[in-house]
């Protein structure tokens, strides 16, 4: 009786679960206390069967998680409970909140480049830019800033000359420019053949060699003129002249 009112006691206790204690419904069971009150742990033994098997496989929850940890936290020292054959529920909670550390310190470090990131990215930019030494980077950085700010704004120039969308690529740009340069091209080669009077390449090729055997002996005897005359303007050969007749 004295080993029954202790489990009892126990059961009683605000520590305990509420529903592991049950009054009993039937006729007065053998388990008397002194007052005459039935005990009401009659259900005791298959709830302590569920214990046991919870107890085992808290074990084995112990064991998967502590698998978990060595591949995740390697460097974690052992917890205090792996050469010991009862588990508590705290262990477990230690090395799952070790777990959970770790993935937030990993998260917070992945926002700040490492090292070893940092200096692959400033021999990224030396082999992209040729450049030979740390110090030449600062001042090729600004270079290359400042022609892209030139080539932007004369990439937004020409799209705005050309009367083409923002969003049209440098492609379409260079077509463009293409295009009205070969229509100046050939705007140009029909005033020079109407300038010339003849529409045949031929006969321009012609009259270009003719302007080169006529030119040089008139542009000598001007130049005579203007010294037998002692004048220096083209203008003021003929009143010269007409004064000497």
């Amino acid at each position: 009786l004295k080993v029954l009112s202790h489990i009892d006691s126990i059961l009683r206790s605000p520590r305990a679960p509420p529903s592991i204690y049950r009054r009993g419904k039937g006729p007065v069971q053998s388990c008397m206390k002194e007052n005459g009150q039935d005990c009401g742990f009659e259900h005791l033994p298959l709830t302590i069967e569920m214990w046991a098997d919870q107890l085992m496989a808290l074990k084995d929850l112990h064991r998967s998680l502590r698998k978990l940890s060595l591949e995740l936290v390697p460097w974690h020292t052992a917890d205090p409970q792996d050469n010991k054959e009862s588990i508590r529920v705290e262990d477990l909670q230690f090395i799952v909140d070790a777990i959970l550390e770790e993935i937030e310190n990993k998260e917070k470090n992945s926002q700040t480049p490492s090292l070893q990131t940092l200096s692959g990215i400033v021999s990224h930019f030396q082999k992209l830019f040729d450049v030979n030494s740390l110090n030449g980077v600062y001042p090729r950085m600004n270079e290359v800033y400042t022609k892209l700010g030139e080539m932007t704004n004369a990439m937004r120039n020409l799209h705005e000359l050309l009367e083409l969308d923002s969003s049209a690529p440098p492609t379409m740009v260079v077509d463009t420019v293409g295009k009205l340069c070969d229509i100046i091209n050939k705007n140009v080669t029909e005033q020079v053949q109407q300038l010339l009077g003849t529409q045949d390449i031929h006969s321009i090729i012609n009259k270009l060699e003719e302007h080169e055997r006529f030119f040089p002996p008139f542009q000598a005897l001007i130049q005579d003129l203007l010294s037998v005359l002692e004048i220096r303007n083209l203008d003021d050969i003929l009143p010269v002249v007409r004064s000497l007749k």
